[in-house]
């Protein structure tokens, strides 16, 4: 499973490749699209994992007797 940190970098390689692919006289306007729209699809995936870590660090350590209520709730939030 890949870190934080390395998911912030592939993005930032992502938003690169996509301002050369803007830049560029030989642009095809659907490449760019479809490049943003793997972009939003990961930023999304990046912040469920940022959120699911500060949950467990922060919240379950205080209330670790309803973990699994706790947990269940998390999840029907992010589903949203």
């Amino acid at each position: 499973m890949r870190s934080i940190e390395q998911r912030i970098n592939i993005l930032i390689g992502q938003l690169e490749g996509v301002k050369k692919m803007l830049n560029s006289k030989n642009n095809n306007c659907f490449d760019s699209v479809i490049q943003l729209k793997a972009i939003k699809s990961s930023i999304s995936s990046l912040m469920d994992r940022v959120l699911e870590e500060e949950f467990n660090t922060c919240f379950l350590k205080e209330c670790p007797s309803n973990k699994e209520k706790v947990k269940k709730i998390f999840s029907e939030v992010l589903k949203k």
